[in-house]
């Protein structure tokens, strides 16, 4: 009964959202403006592998960026692109696959640092043909972060005895606390995936590796700093982004259009299936889905 009034009250919540956002809200941005279009795409949230996209707004993916970047280079009127990035990083892979989509695309990408471009965020932002950045935009992180939850105290707390059973010395490494040994593996395993962020941003931004390992301590800066450090290459508004991408166009007067905004059913459809999916576990089973995800969760991030 709890999860049917839920479901019900959620509905109706949504219904009403989505039609202040049909009535009031902006309608999509694209249109037939010739041959001088800027396409802006805006990518905000953390970086995963997967996730619900535009249903979902809170990650970037992969897969959202490539459908993004397809329909740039299929669009003979779009001559540029602008990635308006704002994220604290994520994951490693997901940050490699969309550097390596960002890298060889034949048009001109222009990334706009929003809030923050951080760590993963930094490492896509870097492959792009130039970088704007806010003056107090927050960014660089170069680094990697290992995080190793040991659950062991949780678990006799709770009363749950846990029984392993496995084929390899450091199996099951990832769900209990660390010998020295596997400490340092997982040390091994940072410092490869740190030494693969310096040399892609040694590649993309076209600087010496020895001048990128000096900055890879994790430190964040503002657009400021990155500006003097040759992480970026101008200051400016997402406005300035779309005119810098128009030069290296060799277009006068570019005109930034923007992915349509989704329709009032895929609003109302993703909003349901996220209020389906948090009321229906109680809290106890919340409790245990938040442990498998700890567990599940890669150890190595950006």
């Amino acid at each position: 009964m709890r999860i049917q009034r839920l479901l019900v009250w959620g509905i109706l919540i949504v219904a009403v959202v989505s039609l202040g956002v049909l009535l009031f809200g902006p309608g999509p941005a694209s249109g037939d403006v010739g041959n001088n279009k800027v396409l802006v795409v805006r990518l905000y949230g953390a970086i995963e592998e997967s996730g619900m996209g535009i249903l979902g707004g809170g990650s970037i993916t992969p897969e959202f960026v490539a459908k993004q970047l397809a329909r740039a280079e299929a669009d003979p009127r779009v001559q540029a692109v602008v990635l308006r990035v704002s994220s604290p990083g994520g994951s490693i892979a997901a940050s490699q696959e969309i550097y390596s989509l960002i890298a060889r695309f034949p048009k001109p990408v222009v990334v706009s640092m929003g809030d923050q471009a951080a760590s993963g965020g930094y490492y896509i932002s870097a492959a792009a043909d130039a970088i704007v950045a806010n003056p107090g935009t927050i960014t660089g992180s170069i680094g990697v972060i290992s995080a190793v939850t040991n659950l062991e105290g949780l678990y006799e707390k709770l009363g749950i005895e846990v029984e392993i059973i496995k084929t390899g010395e450091h199996k099951d490494m990832l769900q209990r606390a660390l010998t020295d040994e596997e400490r340092q593996l997982m040390q091994d395993l940072s410092d490869e995936a740190w030494r693969q962020f310096v040399e892609a941003v040694a590649e993309g931004r076209g600087l010496d590796v020895a001048h990128v390992e000096q900055l890879a301590t994790g430190e964040v800066f503002t657009g400021s700093q990155a500006l003097e450090l040759g992480l970026v290459d101008r200051l400016g508004d997402l406005d300035a982004a779309v005119q810098l991408a128009g030069e290296l166009a060799g277009i006068d007067d570019p005109v930034p259009v923007e992915i349509e905004s989704p329709t009032l059913w895929q609003q109302l459809l993703g909003s349901v299936v996220s209020i389906a999916r948090s009321a229906r576990t109680h809290e106890l089973a919340d409790l245990f889905e938040t442990i498998e995800g700890l567990k599940a969760a890669p150890p190595l991030r950006y």
